[in-house]
């Protein structure tokens, strides 16, 4: 059986909201993939409503790419705690944290929803499920709290 690291880490531990770099793969080619661990909540103690995760993970895939290079995909968890984000390259913690940080103000302050991509029936396989009232919400959340480079230690980037 394959271990999977995120069901190794003990989310008992982790403080949230932080970014937390899981893992970098180096390809046959020398191509370097990083998956990190954007955690907006504490796991097993809140969880978002998929509308606004939903929302938030449209907003993602526009605003994030916008800030940060290389950028091949950024995913929601199934508990609905955060996201994954898989990049080409490598970027350090604080370098996404503070790209993070950045979206999630923006989010809370300027986004209406025309601003919002992919929310029509031909464009989302769910697109009834959106909340960007939800998704202000969180991001103003989490902004309050403030997001951590570390996981396990509050370091809350500026």
């Amino acid at each position: 059986m394959a271990e999977v690291e995120s069901f190794t880490l003990d989310h008992t531990k982790v403080k949230a909201p932080y970014v937390r770099l899981i893992a970098e793969e180096k390809g046959p080619k020398g191509d370097v993939i990083a998956n990190f661990d954007l955690r907006l909540l504490q796991p097993n103690e809140k969880e978002m409503p998929t509308s606004g995760m939903h929302t938030l993970e449209h907003l993602f895939a526009d605003l994030m790419r916008d800030r940060l290079d290389g950028i091949i995909d950024v995913s929601p968890f199934g508990c609905r705690t955060g996201f994954h984000l898989i990049t080409w390259g490598s970027h350090s913690a604080t370098e996404v944290a503070k790209v993070l940080t950045d979206v999630l103000t923006v989010i809370a302050n300027e986004t209406k929803w025309e601003d919002v991509q992919g929310v029509s029936i031909e464009s989302c396989g769910n697109y009834r499920d959106h909340s960007l009232f939800t998704a202000k919400e969180y991001a103003k959340l989490v902004l309050e709290q403030g997001i951590s480079d570390d996981p396990f230690e509050r370091h809350v980037v500026k």
